[in-house]
């Protein structure tokens, strides 16, 4: 009798640990991002070096405190993106990675199709925004754009433990270069 109540509790407590932590990473970290009206979406400029405006409407953004490659924004603009690759620094090779299921308004996958097929254009949104991750900005030819954070080589240097070269930033922890 007495194994049967251990075996009972070990399972409802696994079962209770996995919903858990299923919805502590499915839902748990995330917020809403409140707008900024004019402040939301940006892309560098090649002239300035400075991220700079544009227009844009129907912003909805997601982000975690827990990480900041978890931000996820959508939004529609009337920018042309072929007049702004001619203005806006490129970001080629940047892909989003997954967010959650019940932000439905950003699909990666969909986004990386269009990517890959052209149909979409990548910009740097702004540089650093947390130490070695970027902004990036992905905006299609029928006016719907998408953001995202990704690691940038400085990033990714230290986030796998290699030392990061002379002309990344200095680290706000102050672990090394």
């Amino acid at each position: 009798m007495s194994g049967k109540i251990v075996t009972v509790a070990i399972v409802l407590g696994t079962l209770i640990f996995g919903a858990a932590l299923y919805y502590t990473q499915v839902y748990g970290y995330y917020h809403e991002v409140a707008p900024r009206p004019g402040q939301d979406v940006h892309l560098v400029s090649r002239a300035t070096g400075r991220a700079e405006p544009i227009p844009y409407d129907d912003f909805r953004a997601i982000d975690a405190d827990s990480s900041p490659l978890r931000y996820r924004a959508c939004f529609s603009t009337t920018a042309d993106p072929d007049a702004l690759s001619e203005s806006h620094v490129a970001a080629p090779g940047r892909m989003p990675r997954a967010g959650p299921g019940w932000f439905d308004c950003f699909d990666a996958e969909r986004i990386g199709e269009g990517i890959e097929t052209g149909a979409m254009r990548v910009f740097l949104g702004q540089k650093n925004i947390a130490y070695g991750v970027d902004r990036i900005v992905a905006i299609s030819g029928e006016g719907r754009g998408y953001v995202w954070h990704d690691l940038n080589r400085c990033g990714e240097k230290a986030w796998d433990g290699t030392p990061v070269d002379d002309d990344c930033p200095p680290r706000p922890d102050g672990a090394g270069r």
